[in-house]
């Protein structure tokens, strides 16, 4: 947990030191009290700002990307997981390495310029270019090797069904409940990196292959959605998305907007969706009144479960089986949005 919080209304960051300067000063003093030695800032600093705060305030900075890379950086561990999470951190270091040089290359064109300071940034920039290229051709073999998979599951005839959702929303948990799959789940954020399929018995009738994908957050910085493309293209193959939503969240009609406003970044809000409340058995309010408030929000009623204690389940199936076989045709379990408005 944070030692304290700070908020400030700008109109506009102050473009040198993000805060403005009462605010700035109203940080140091905490800082001296406090003993603080770290300052995270929830939203991504340029390289000037980062380093005029770390000058000013004598500690450790980090922007809330940086912050999110390193989570991701514990959380992965598969080969594909660690490449993307590589990839995302090298992209995001490139622009602050030059920062931190930018009062040398001003130098440059002057006789005797090309000094040792100089050189090492150019040697540096290099080396991370050639890394990030180094990288990005391992993800391509990741991805060659995903559409193999992905072709062989086509050949085969089994529907596809990917849960998305806010991070800590209880995806694994209800993949595990869906499929006894033993995907690790824990009560933490991005929690699952590297995707899972299982297949899930709907019914004696109906099987179909469950995919779990990692956990979306308000603001996902742009290097994560480029970098995990190569997980995310699971949600571009899937016959339906089950929007897996966290109904004991105070903030869960944001984590929904920030869900659907990522599906549209990546090109896939259009996928057949069916919206799942889960946590129901910790709700502090009756069920009935949980469900009306959110069918009022969304214009869509959820199938209310609960992962943990396998509650409901069998209305999810269900609800998913009636949904496959006519999957081209269904065009009004998507909540309507103004972008679809205006695309209609």
């Amino acid at each position: 947990m944070p030692l304290a919080r700070v908020k400030q209304r700008l109109r506009h960051p102050d473009p040198n030191s993000y805060v403005g300067k009462g605010k700035l000063e109203q940080i140091v003093e905490m800082r001296d009290e406090l003993r603080a030695t770290v300052a995270i800032f929830d939203d991504e600093l340029t390289p000037a700002q980062q380093r005029t705060l770390e000058q000013r305030l004598g500690i450790k900075v980090i922007d809330r990307t940086a912050l999110i890379l390193d989570i991701f950086a514990q959380r992965a561990r598969t080969r594909e997981g660690v490449v993307q999470v590589a990839l995302a951190q090298h992209e995001y270091l490139l622009p602050r390495l030059t920062g931190q040089w930018e009062h040398l290359e001003r130098m440059e064109g002057a006789i005797g310029s090309r000094g040792p300071g100089e050189t090492q940034l150019e040697t540096d920039r290099r080396l991370i270019r050639n890394q990030i290229k180094r990288l990005k051709k391992d993800l391509e073999r990741v991805r060659t090797h995903r559409q193999q998979h992905r072709n062989k599951r086509d050949r085969a005839g089994i529907p596809l069904v990917a849960l998305v959702g806010y991070t800590n929303a209880g995806k694994s948990t209800l993949m595990n409940a869906l499929t006894d799959a033993n995907v690790r789940a824990r009560d933490r954020l991005f929690e699952t990196l590297d995707p899972t399929t299982r297949r899930c018995r709907l019914s004696e009738q109906h099987t179909v292959l469950l995919s779990d994908t990692v956990g979306f957050i308000q603001k996902l910085p742009t290097q994560l959605v480029a970098a995990f493309r190569a997980t995310l293209e699971e949600l571009e193959e899937a016959d339906l998305l089950l929007h897996v939503v966290d109904g004991t969240s105070p903030d869960v009609l944001e984590q929904i907007e920030s869900v659907e406003g990522t599906l549209r970044d990546l090109g896939v809000d259009q996928r057949p969706t069916l919206t799942v409340m889960n946590k129901i058995d910790a709700l502090e309010d009756p069920l009935d009144e949980v469900v009306e408030e959110l069918t009022a929000e969304l214009e869509v009623r959820p199938i209310a479960v609960s992962a943990q204690e396998k509650r409901n389940l069998d209305d999810l199936r269900a609800a998913i089986e009636r949904l496959l076989p006519s999957l081209e045709g269904v065009h009004i379990i998507h909540r309507r949005t103004d972008h679809a408005a205006a695309a209609s």
